[in-house]
């Protein structure tokens, strides 16, 4: 009995919030489209003067440096790129490696209106970009998007690099389950005490659960290939021309997995610094570090998400390419070289040597967003004392998305709005 009124509970919780968030949504949306002035170009204070369709070479033709480790550079930074944030792949970390680099260089950025995603999970139009005017260009587009790519050509200058990351299907599948799992309706009728329990019942089988009209559906079913553009049921798909379309249109495409190595090749493609792509692991799930997923459940969980599995295989291939044309052994040095310089900010910057959970963070400001009624992605508190000379870049690194983005001049009242709301009802 208890169990029932407790299920009881947690539905008009979720049916409650869901209705109240919609209208009080829907309501300010309209009132904002009628009152709010023209917004003007989202950017950093002094934004990087360019022409979208300048004659430029060609990123293929750089001169890249041959000895990392000898700081030694016989190319020009760049610093026009495309970043196709893609869901539970450790993008966020990569896009706090984007928003400081672009502070860091005045670069201008193409933010969502009113929020921290370009109006998923909805194709990208250039429209949604705060701001946007008839030739407006950008240097970073870098937020969540269901890519669409002749609209972010169009938004880009002909030089740009374009940049994903993607993660191992299996691994990708548990992950999204886990934080999304309260928003997909499909998975309220799931059988089982825990999320872990109600995965592995989805996985026997999905066929028998799955809808894909159903509310928020997609994050269950190869979320790379929707992420990318694409459908997602293998049966309506050429995988052999999507993996063709995604050679030509990505000069890079990173792996979660050897997250060291992609973050190497990045910098090598861009022509960076070291320092550029220093980082501190951020937007991580409590225990997010072990898979809960049997032997059984992970084959299972790849063959749901074939299409997902067919284009990392590929893509897992073309990226040890790279890493040959890298050198392996200059590769192994520069990885250890990166971490060890991790490490060194670590000691400098994090109070207690790593995360913690939310309720233990003492700063608004490095507060991370949270999954709808869980407290489960993690933060870091900030030292008090740390060297002026990394007092700045310590504080840059651990902040997290929203709050960086609000600092670099984007308008996020919708994201605010809807955290307000569930700040109110206890969500």
């Amino acid at each position: 009995m208890t169990c029932v009124q407790s299920q009881g509970k947690l539905w008009r919780s979720i049916w409650k919030g869901l209705a109240l968030g919609t209208l009080l949504t829907s309501f300010l949306i309209l009132l904002y489209s009628y009152a709010a002035p023209p917004l003007s170009l989202s950017s950093t204070d002094n934004p990087v003067a360019f022409q979208c369709f300048a004659p430029s070479r060609p990123v293929d033709s750089r001169r890249l440096t041959n000895s990392s480790s000898k700081g030694t550079s016989q190319c020009q930074p760049q610093h026009n790129l495309f970043f196709l944030k893609t869901h539970k792949t450790g993008s966020s970390t990569i896009l706090n490696i984007l928003f400081r680099y672009g502070q860091k260089n005045k670069l201008r950025f193409a933010f969502p209106r009113g929020r921290n995603d370009f109006d998923y999970p909805d194709y990208f139009q250039h429209w949604q970009v705060e701001g946007y005017q008839p030739g407006a260009c950008f240097n970073v587009i870098c937020n969540h998007m269901r890519y669409q790519h002749s609209e972010v050509r169009s938004l880009m200058p002909q030089d740009a690099t374009f940049v994903t990351v993607l993660r191992d299907p299996a691994l990708l599948f548990e992950s999204s389950f886990q934080y999304f799992a309260r928003v997909i309706p499909l998975t309220w009728k799931l059988q089982g005490s825990n999320n872990v329990q109600k995965m592995e019942a989805f996985l026997q089988s999905p066929q028998s659960y799955y809808d894909s009209s159903g509310f928020n559906a997609h994050y269950l079913h190869n979320l790379q290939a929707f992420d990318l553009g694409y459908g997602n049921d293998v049966e309506d798909l050429n995988v052999k021309q999507v993996l063709d379309e995604l050679d030509r249109r990505f000069h890079l495409v990173m792996l979660l997995e050897y997250f060291d190595e992609s973050l190497l090749l990045l910098r090598e493609l861009m022509c960076w610094e070291i320092d550029d792509i220093l980082y501190f692991k951020l937007n991580a799930r409590k225990d997010s570090g072990a898979s809960r997923l049997s032997p059984e459940m992970y084959q299972l969980a790849h063959k749901w998400n074939a299409v997902d599995t067919l284009i990392y295989q590929h893509f897992n291939s073309t990226f040890w390419k790279r890493v040959e044309e890298y050198g392996s052994k200059r590769m192994r040095q520069d990885v250890l070289e990166l971490r060890r310089r991790n490490e060194e900010l670590k000691s400098e910057c994090i109070a207690g040597g790593g995360p913690v959970d939310s309720s233990k963070i003492l700063e608004s400001g490095l507060q991370p967003w949270q999954p709808i009624g869980e407290k489960t992605i993690q933060g870091y508190n900030l030292k008090r004392k740390i060297s002026p000379k990394h007092k700045q870049l310590c504080r840059n690194m651990l902040t997290p998305e929203i709050q960086y983005m609000s600092q670099l001049g984007a308008d996020l009242w919708v994201t605010k709005l809807w955290g307000n709301i569930r700040s109110l009802i206890k969500w």
